[in-house]
């Protein structure tokens, strides 16, 4: 099917590395001119030249910290004179699994803090940054990337779930205060995801454990549906839909990316 997205352009935060640079990538591939943003300059250097090399569409990275309303808005200025116009933003910067750990006791009011400005409140500002470049031209797609805690408490992560459940609510916020102008915003929830950091951690884990890979793997993905890691790429695939026009039907609506994890039923 095609996407229509051949010509669109679209920002990545947290494109560098991970399902980030995955989205990147298959949007790239789609026919998307992209900017790519994190807080790592040479990281995001390095990603944007790669995926530029090997899709041939224009790859620019632009360093920001999605924690400061300064370098959103100076990212996404940036962002809007590159390529002309900016038609999707996927929000994916944020700190992997939380910072806020522990137990009770020992939680950090600053962690806790820092884990909702810069998923929550660093999703908020670059909506509220693109948004008038999509409400001008009476288009957009905004594609928020959460996590399976916001559906379950995770035992040792306080802000985790806090966070995740927030950006549910911020997603269906933004699909109310700018549907009337064409742009529609979805939630993504990954799970567990094999990218480019989770061999070399798997493989540690085992070692220390005493038993394979493939154990050690098969046992993380018991609790899928489908028994297996979903793929970053995989992830990217769905994000790719929802940030084409043939997604129309559908925003305001959190979509599991997580191959089947949990046994809940929502209606």
């Amino acid at each position: 099917m095609d996407l229509e997205l051949e010509g669109k352009t679209a920002i990545v935060t947290g494109g560098s590395r991970g399902i980030g640079k995955a989205i990147a990538r298959e949007l790239a591939l789609s026919g998307c001119d992209l900017v790519i943003c994190a807080r790592n300059a040479e990281a995001l250097s390095l990603t944007a030249r790669e995926l530029s090399e090997e899709t041939g569409r224009k790859v620019v990275g632009i360093p920001a910290d999605t924690s400061s309303t300064e370098d959103v808005e100076r990212m996404v200025k940036a962002a809007a004179q590159d390529l002309g116009h900016i038609d999707i933003l996927v929000n994916n910067a944020a700190a992997p699994g939380g910072l806020a750990r522990g137990r009770l006791a020992s939680i950090s009011d600053e962690d806790v803090l820092n884990d909702l400005n810069i998923k929550v409140m660093g999703y908020l500002r670059c909506a509220r940054a693109v948004a008038p470049y999509m409400v001008q031209q009476g288009w957009g797609r905004i594609i928020n990337i959460g996590g399976m805690s916001a559906r379950r408490a995770a035992a040792g992560n306080v802000s985790a779930g806090m966070r995740n459940a927030g950006l549910v609510n911020l997603t269906k916020y933004l699909a109310e205060e700018l549907g009337t102008a064409g742009i529609t915003a979805n939630v993504v929830h990954p799970g567990t995801t094999r990218t480019e950091r989770s061999g070399p951690i798997h493989e540690q884990q085992a070692r220390q454990e005493g038993v394979t890979v493939e154990e050690l793997e098969a046992r993380i993905a018991a609790n899928n549906s489908t028994k297996r890691i979903v793929d970053a790429s995989e992830v990217a695939y769905v994000v790719a839909f929802l940030a084409s026009p043939r997604s129309v039907a559908i925003s305001g609506e959190v979509i599991s990316a997580s191959g089947g994890a949990g046994q809940a039923v929502f209606h």
